[in-house]
Formats: structure tokens, C-alpha cells, sequence
């Protein structure tokens, strides 16, 4: 089965060009060592072995940003495979559209010597023509990002077409203002009961917005300002299901397994522009989760 990534060349896309030209994707994170007999299947080994390596290698660095460097390492040099597609984006945001053509290569001494052999295609896409779920995916901060549950979008938009759905909202036909729901919490969080004690986590000037896991990208990580705490942040247009319960939980197993210190809790958050009783019977026996409603305002003013 063919699978979907983003992948970002480098930070702001600065070695995209030489990608393009030169038909490879790679990856750095000063994991500075041939990788080709230490790669197994399963990312969680990779991860016990080589999270140490970048720790000792990046002083001050959290685990947090060491899960997300050798995530991303072990994802491009064997995750992916031979015929799956990639997206990158170029320094003014469109995506080029490639397919693997070939296993992990070592190119030591380069800016990305992790890398794979590409075959790029003569197609763009301009992220004004993703849809709204899509298009936050494509903020992932990750340097590389599953995306294969937009495959069916990805698939259309390169025929011209797009449909998205999302089976964890009940009632997407009330998604009006709210189309930049992440964007303006992510700009306003100070301004939030949740920034008060929370913030967004960050790292090299990057927000924790569609954080990978190994269960799909959760929308906002954030950190306790006493850096006790992590906190999930779900976010969800219209009315949420109870479904959602769920998959916060999940992300916030995998955050707890993955992400989190010594001493450190995990937290979580739906928001939702409304909830119903079986939402609220689902979150009862889950203390660890709350769930906030958010209000949309627009006003006209003559003149």
C-alpha cells in the first residue's frame, strides 16, 4: 500500500532547491554516522538507541525534542518506502510531489546525509488549494510527517479536486469562522485561561502544533510553565464526538511513553464548539481531560 509524507528540506526548506535538482530527499540532526545496519522496523528501537546519542550531542536539548529528531531520522531512512510519496515544500510553500525510487543512502560530509533517492514529478500543490485539515497538517513542525490519512485528498488534488472528512466531528456544516480555529488559539494563547498556566511548547522558533505520533499528529502540545505538565490540546470544528476521547487519550499515552521526563504528568484538552451528553459521559470517568467550549464573535460597524 502506497503512504504520503511531508517532508521538509531543511529548516525554512533552505536545502530544497538542491533536493529538486538533484532528485534526493535527506535529513540531518547532527546524527553524524552511517545508519544502514542500524535502522530496524520498528521506530521505538531506533529511538531507545539513538534519543541518548542526541542528547549527549545537543546539550540543553528536552526529550521531547529528541523523540521528534530521531523520529523523523528513522521515518526517512527507513519508514518510508520505495514507491511511497512524498511532499516538500519550496521557500514561497508549494509542494513539489516526488515518489522513492531507492533505499537509504549515507552521504557523509553533506548538509543532509541521510537520504533517499527521489523521482520528482511534474506536479505542484499550492497549499491554498489544500483543505483546512490538510493544510494544518502541513504546519506540522516535524521534519518529516505521515500522510497517508489525506492520501484520498492528495490523490484528488493533484487531479484537481478536493474532499475531505473527518469522522471525529458530528456536524462539519457548522464549520463557518472557525476555519483558522489552530491559527488564532496558537496567536491568542496568552490571552487564554489555558495560557495562564501553559505554554505552547517551542522549539528553534517553532510552535508545537501538529506534533507527530504514532497514531496521527495531535493538534497543540504544550508545557506547564513550572515544566511539570504536558498538556494535549484536541481541537474540533463543530460539535465533537465522543470518538474524540479516544484519540486524546491515545496522544496522550504516546506523549506520556515518549515525550515526557522524569516526574512529568500528561494532561489533555478537547475543544469544541459544542459537546453532548455522551461526550460528557465518556469525559466523567476521565479526570485528566477536560473540555472547553469556544465562542465565535463577528460584529459589522457602519462607517
Amino acid at each position: 500500500m502506497k503512504s504520503y509524507y511531508r517532508v521538509l528540506l531543511g529548516p525554512r526548506s533552505r536545502y530544497a532547491e538542491e533536493c529538486f535538482s538533484n532528485d534526493f530527499i535527506g535529513i540531518d540532526f547532527g546524527v553524524d554516522q552511517d545508519l544502514t545496519d542500524k535502522l530496524p522496523e520498528e521506530w521505538r528501537a531506533f529511538n531507545k538507541d539513538f534519543i541518548p546519542v542526541y542528547l549527549e550531542a545537543h546539550r540543553g536539548k528536552t526529550k521531547i525534542a529528541a523523540g521528534l529528531a530521531c523520529g523523523a531520522v528513522h521515518t526517512l531512512c527507513k519508514g518510508i518506502k520505495t514507491g511511497d510519496i512524498v511532499l516538500c515544500p519550496d521557500k514561497a510553500g508549494r509542494f513539489h510531489v516526488g515518489e522513492v525510487t531507492g533505499d537509504y543512502v549515507y552521504q557523509p560530509g553533506s548538509d543532509l546525509p541521510h537520504r533517499r533517492p527521489i523521482k520528482w514529478l511534474e506536479i505542484g500543490i499550492d497549499p491554498s488549494d489544500m483543505s483546512e485539515e490538510l493544510r494544518r497538517s502541513a504546519e506540522s513542525f516535524a521534519a518529516v510527517a505521515n500522510y497517508t490519512q489525506h492520501a484520498r485528498e492528495i490523490e484528488e488534488l493533484v487531479g484537481g479536486i478536493i474532499i475531505s472528512t473527518d469522522p471525529s466531528v458530528e456536524d462539519p456544516s457548522a464549520f463557518i469562522l472557525e476555519e483558522h480555529l489552530e491559527d488564532f488559539l496558537v496567536k491568542n494563547w496568552t490571552h487564554t485561561e489555558l495560557g495562564a498556566d501553559y505554554d505552547v511548547y517551542e522549539e528553534d522558533g517553532q510552535k508545537g502544533r501538529q506534533y507527530p505520533t504514532d497514531t496521527g499528529a495531535l493538534d497543540i502540545l504544550a508545557v506547564s510553565k513550572d515544566k511539570k505538565k504536558l498538556l494535549v490540546v484536541e481541537l474540533k470544528k463543530g460539535r465533537a464526538s465522543d470518538a474524540v476521547v479516544g484519540q486524546t487519550l491515545r496522544y496522550m499515552s504516546y506523549v506520556q511513553d515518549v515525550l515526557a521526563e522524569n516526574g512529568q504528568t500528561v494532561h489533555g484538552v478537547i475543544i469544541a464548539l459544542k459537546d453532548d451528553q455522551r461526550i460528557r459521559r465518556a469525559l466523567a470517568i476521565v479526570p485528566n481531560i477536560q473540555f472547553y467550549r469556544y465562542k465565535i464573535s463577528f460584529k459589522l460597524v457602519k462607517g
